[in-house]
């Protein structure tokens, strides 16, 4: 499978914390589903000096680019506008 790293930065507005809030638990639905099929390596949030989530960064696997677009297209964090940016770069887990 290809991995990919996902850097993600949230919104900055002021509604921005608990739009997050409100469609975390979706977020983490997504992410079950995705490690129960095998296409999540691991994940978590960014937080600030405050300890405020602020982004994420996932590292995700999927044998097809297509696989990825799809998921792109269901992300909730994507979807529901609470990255405003996110990168995704080819990536490979260190065998250690």
């Amino acid at each position: 499978m290809k991995q990919y790293l996902v850097t993600a930065y949230d919104y900055t507005d002021v509604d921005a914390f608990q739009r997050r809030m409100n469609v975390r638990p979706h977020h983490l639905d997504g992410a079950r589903e995705l490690k129960a099929n095998g296409n999540y390596v691991i994940g978590g949030a960014m937080l600030n000096d405050e300890g405020k989530m602020i982004g994420s960064v996932m590292i995700i696997q999927f044998e097809t680019e297509e696989e990825l677009q799809l998921w792109q297209q269901n992300e909730f964090y994507i979807t529901q506008k609470i990255w405003e940016s996110y990168d995704i770069k080819p990536f490979r887990v260190a065998e250690v």
